[in-house]
Formats: structure tokens, C-alpha cells, sequence
């Protein structure tokens, strides 16, 4: 089995959410779509891209001059290995005390508390 990619941090996570959106990006199209949020550095992008390269993050495509890159994981498979692992550390395990955590930490809409209910129901009937 192969071991976990390491854990991106913050400002790797805003590249990554780009790069989920899109697909794959040049540095440019990163930079631009960062940017609209808070001014961020062609330099500073190109540097992110170059250490989530050596993680293992981010895949780099040579196409003529350009680079395209684009996310090794999904966004569903990162999320889950950060709550994994947020899990493991800071509730032992349980995933009760995690929900609990969750739901007295940020108010849940009407919707989503449906939403987690319907969730549950169906794990229900996924376990018998």
C-alpha cells in the first residue's frame, strides 16, 4: 500500500482549490484566480507549485514553454486523508466526538442538519 501524501498546508490548499475548479492550470491562471482573493505573487505561486510538486501534490505537464499542473489527488480524497488524520490525533479515533465537535463549533443549517440525517441513514443501512 502506498503511504499517504504528506498534508498540504494552508496556502496549499488555496492552490489546490484552484486546481480542483479548473482541472489544471498554467502558474499564470493560478496566480490570477489567487489574486482576486489577495495579491499573491507570480514568484510566490511558481515556488508552491514547485515544492507541491516535490511532495507529490501536484502532477507538472510540459506543454511547449507553459506548464500545466493539476492535482494528484481529488478534493474528496485530500479531505478525507485530513480528516483522517484530524480524527486520529485530536479525537482518537471517534467519530461521534468529531461530529459533536463540529456541530457545536459552527451552527448547522436547517439543510445540512437534514443532510447529515439522510447521511446517517444511509450509513445505517450500508452497516446491516
Amino acid at each position: 500500500m502506498k503511504p499517504p501524501l504528506p498534508k498540504p498546508t494552508e496556502a496549499e490548499l488555496g492552490i489546490l482549490r484552484v486546481l480542483w475548479r479548473r482541472g489544471r492550470a498554467t502558474v499564470r491562471e493560478v496566480t490570477d484566480v489567487l489574486n482576486r482573493a489577495q495579491p499573491t505573487g507570480y514568484t510566490t505561486v511558481l515556488k508552491f507549485l514547485q515544492i507541491m510538486t516535490d511532495k507529490g501534490l501536484v502532477q507538472r505537464e510540459e506543454l511547449g514553454r507553459a506548464h500545466l499542473y493539476q492535482p494528484t489527488l481529488s478534493e474528496e480524497q485530500t479531505q478525507g486523508q485530513l480528516v483522517r488524520d484530524l480524527l486520529d490525533r485530536a479525537f482518537a479515533g471517534s467519530a461521534a466526538k468529531l461530529v459533536q465537535r463540529a456541530l457545536s463549533a459552527t451552527p448547522a443549517s436547517a439543510a445540512e442538519l437534514a443532510q447529515i440525517k439522510r447521511l446517517v441513514s444511509a450509513m445505517e443501512r450500508k452497516g446491516r
